[in-house]
Formats: C-alpha cells, structure tokens, sequence
C-alpha cells in the first residue's frame, strides 16, 4: 500500500504518543499525523516538546504537546482526561518513551537503582499509560495500542541487562493485555525493533552500536521512517485480527 493510499487512514481519530518529542516516537506522531490523526505528545523534555509540536503544525497537523511524567500515575490520568477533553476520544496509544540506563556492563556491575529506573520507565510506567486510555477504548469498544519493545526483548543483548529485561517485560505484558481484551474491539501490540539510529541510540558506547548492527542480517541500522510504517499499519483498523503479538522491524536478525 502505498503512502498515497493510507493518507486519511486515521482521520477523525486521536492517537497519544509518549515520547513523541523525538526519535522514534516524532517519526510515529509525523506519520500517524500525515495520515489524518490528532496527535498528543507526551513528553518530559520541555524544549524537544516545544519543538516537536512546531514540527508537527508546520507538517499541517493538529497536534497538542503536554509535559507529562509519564511515571506518575495521576500526570498521566490528568493527560489521557485532557487529550480527550480536547478531542472527543483516544483510539490509538504508541508507547514510545523509554531509556536505556547504563550499557556496556556485565550483570555483576549492574547497579540496582538504575535497573529500577529503567524497569520504572520502560515497564511501570507503558502499564500507567495503558490503563489511563482503557476505560475510555472499553467505552468505544475500539482502541488501538502499540507498545514499543526491542530485539534485545527477544535475544538479550550483552552489556545491557536492565534494557533487555525491561523489553522482554514489555513483550510479556503486551501478550496479556492483548488477551485480555482481544473480545472487545482493543487490540495491544508490540514491535521489536533492532538498533535505529536515533539520539538514544547515538549515546550508546560506539562499540554497543557495532555488536548491535553486526548481528543484522542487512548489514545497518533501521530508519525511523521504517518502523513509523510498521506502526502505522499496527496502529490501523486493517490490522484488526491480530492481537498480544511482537512485530519484527530487524533487519533479519528475528524471524520469530
């Protein structure tokens, strides 16, 4: 399908984007946004936020960006009750923050309290996000949630014990969630990618990158543009009989 034929493909519908400010998630929020959706960024980074939202309304997209804690439960209540406030509904939640703590360590240097700041990040805080747009789906009999997960979910990546077990939570969590409402129009996905340049990625120790991309059957890293489009169909009504499952975006390394 053609980027031609999908354009309208959210029109009418409202789509919350956590960490939408940049990388991954500006790319999801640009593509969701081309294709006619209302976009909310959630975001804790004041001037990316700022500017995404210029980005999004210079690309002619109705787009509202909140500073939210994504890790606090009432914040996000408070973004999800405004975001429908402002436009009637919410069909499709992308879960896209996320950090990657300390890398490049192996498990007997891994210090406890940044395990817990990226299990906080990339766990608890995907569950806060998910629950506050639940009642509000059920209500519609119809939402679309797209969980960000990552390769390492899948294999593990060395060096990266808090992040691989945080990606692998996220893939469990989603096969529940996916379960648990697959009778009620709620769909809950995830996509695994393998390493995409973006800021986060570009902060990795240089070699973390290579053992990464090595392990990629095509040789390089994925384009944000690349997994936007995955997201987009996942996002979609076409993909309605799918549901708990783990896209692949890597390059050949998964094919399962």
């Amino acid at each position: 399908m053609s980027k031609e034929e999908t354009t309208g493909r959210f029109s009418g519908q409202t789509a919350i984007i956590t960490g939408g400010a940049q990388g991954i998630g500006l790319g999801i929020a640009l593509r969701l946004g081309g294709e006619g959706a209302n976009i909310v960024v959630l975001d804790n980074n004041p001037g990316k936020l700022k500017d995404a939202e210029a980005a999004l309304k210079a690309a002619g997209i109705t787009a509202l960006g909140m500073g939210v804690d994504v890790t606090n439960e009432d914040s996000v209540n408070r973004a999800v009750e405004a975001s429908v406030k402002r436009f009637g509904a919410v069909e499709v939640l992308v879960t896209a923050a996320g950090i990657t703590g300390k890398t490049g360590i192996t498990t007997d240097k891994v210090d406890p309290a940044d395990f817990a700041k990226v299990m906080d990040l990339n766990v608890r805080a995907m569950l806060l996000c998910i629950k506050g747009v639940l009642p509000y789906m059920l209500k519609a009999n119809y939402g679309r949630i797209v969980n960000i997960a990552s390769i390492s979910g899948k294999d593990g990546n060395a060096g990266m014990l808090a992040y691989s077990t945080s990606k692998a939570a996220v893939i469990g969590m989603t096969k529940v969630i996916g379960k648990d409402y697959a009778a009620t129009g709620i769909t809950c996905n995830a996509l695994a990618p393998a390493v995409v340049r973006t800021a986060m990625v570009d902060a990795l120790p240089e070699q973390q990158v290579k053992y990464m991309t090595d392990k990629i059957p095509m040789k390089r890293t994925g384009e944000i543009d690349e997994i936007a489009a995955t997201v987009a169909f996942m996002a979609s009504r076409e993909a309605s009989f799918t549901t708990g499952f783990t896209f692949d975006a890597s390059g050949g390394r998964a094919v399962y």
